[in-house]
Order: C-alpha cells, then sequence, then structure tokens
C-alpha cells in the first residue's frame, strides 16, 4: 500500500502544480477487490491538466479560499531537472511545453507508470497499474500537499469488513464554486472530454451499488460497468463486505 501512495502521489504531485484541475479525458480504468482484501487497480488512457489560476481568486498569488499557491516541489524541481538534462526545452519548445515532457519523463519512472507521454495541450498518456493489500484507504491520484484534490478513484474502509469505492473524478460533478458566476471554467471543459469505462471486479458481497444495470455474473465473481460520458452526473459508487 505504501508504494501505491507513494506512486499515485508522484502524478498528483506533479499534475498538480500551480493550481492544476487533474481530471481523466478518454480512459479505461478497472478495480478488483476480493473478499480476502487482495485489489489491483488499472488506469489507461488521457489525463488532462487544466490551469486553476484566477478562478475564485482575485489574483493569481492565491485560489480558491485565498491560502498562497504553493508552485514548487521537490519533484516539480526533479522533474524539470531531468527535463533540461535530457534536452527538453531545445529546438524551439516553450517553457510550458518543457514542464509537461518533463514531468512525463519523471512519471514514466514512476513505480506502477508502465508509461507515460504527453501528447501536447496539456494531454498525458497514462498507463498504470498497481496491487497490494487493502490495509489502509487509498486516493488515485493522490497529494495531501495539493491545493486542489479532485480524485478520480477513492477507497475507504468502513468499519472492520466494509469498503467503500467512489470515484468523483469519473463524472462530470467537478468543484465549480471556485469559477466566475457566469464563466465557463476548468471544470466544466474538463467535464467535456469524459469518455470511459470504470470496471469494478470482486468475489465479495455487494452491499450497495449505483449502476442502474446492476451487477453481473462472471466467473470469479461479480462485475459492474460504469459508462463515462460528459452526461455523467452521479459519481460511480459501491460498497463491498470483505473478510475482516
Amino acid at each position: 500500500m505504501a508504494v501505491f501512495l507513494r506512486a499515485a502521489s508522484a502524478l498528483a504531485c506533479c499534475l498538480l502544480l500551480g493550481a492544476c484541475l487533474v481530471t481523466p479525458g478518454k480512459f479505461e480504468s478497472t478495480l478488483d477487490i476480493r473478499a480476502d482484501r487482495q485489489f489491483s487497480f488499472t488506469y489507461k488512457g488521457e489525463i488532462i491538466s487544466s490551469d486553476m489560476k484566477g478562478f475564485g481568486s482575485s489574483s493569481g498569488d492565491s485560489i480558491g479560499d485565498g491560502a498562497p499557491e504553493k508552485k514548487d516541489s521537490a519533484l516539480h524541481k526533479t522533474a524539470m531537472q531531468k527535463g533540461r538534462e535530457e534536452g527538453f526545452g531545445a529546438g524551439g519548445a516553450s517553457g510550458d511545453e518543457a514542464q509537461m515532457q518533463a514531468i512525463a519523463a519523471a512519471l514514466s519512472k514512476e513505480k506502477g507508470f508502465r508509461s507515460a507521454r504527453y501528447l501536447g495541450n496539456h494531454r498525458f498518456e497514462i498507463d498504470y497499474a498497481i496491487s497490494g493489500r487493502l490495509t489502509h484507504s487509498f486516493l488515485f491520484p493522490f497529494n495531501s500537499d495539493a491545493e486542489i484534490v479532485l480524485p478520480f478513484v477513492a477507497v475507504e474502509l468502513r468499519g472492520g469488513d466494509r469498503v467503500r469505492v467512489k470515484a468523483p473524478g469519473y463524472s462530470n460533478g467537478f468543484d465549480k464554486s471556485r469559477e466566475p458566476m457566469g464563466q465557463s471554467g476548468p471544470g466544466e471543459d474538463a467535464a467535456k472530454a469524459l469518455d470511459g469505462h470504470f470496471t469494478l471486479t470482486t468475489d465479495a458481497e455487494i452491499v450497495s451499488q449505483n449502476q442502474e444495470d446492476g451487477a453481473q455474473s462472471i466467473a470469479g465473481g461479480r462485475r459492474i460497468v460504469w459508462r463515462i460520458t460528459p452526461l455523467t452526473s452521479e459519481a460511480p459508487m459501491a460498497t463491498l463486505r470483505v473478510n475482516q
């Protein structure tokens, strides 16, 4: 689990620089949870980084509730250093493009990232997979120091034998409270790019779930598939009963 958190944190730490909203684009994502608490998670597809500066604040030096913007991080410095060493920014590439390329290079070296490629226009192509045992709750992506956190998937341990899965990033319910009234902001623009599937498989008891077609029987358990589009207003959610 510690490895999972470190790798997921690396993604958010890079992409949530300078008050960015990190959201899915076109993607396929899976989560498998066994009754014995073994799990595996995958995300394959696009991640979009949208600048939140200027939304919900009177100046570019603060965001949201007026907290000072964290403009740098150790991982950011490392990414940019690697970018300079590997020649990103040469040949006329802008500073912003060089930063994005450096971030992709840094992510590709992190545990769990089978590949990370910058596509341009603040879009990354990610192939991420990790497995472990549920001894603690986890988020993907995760960063405790980020000014803005929109977890794609959150798994929370509740009591001694229940696990709640919620995927707020796989819906159009982004926090738009930071956007000036009457203006189209990053949350609204990001929602338009949603295009994917989130599949939960398990052999644990399904206590509740919000996919209207319900769970399907498969070899080794049950499967729930949520189709995610710009019209998806309710985040995928399920509660499972696992072994204590």
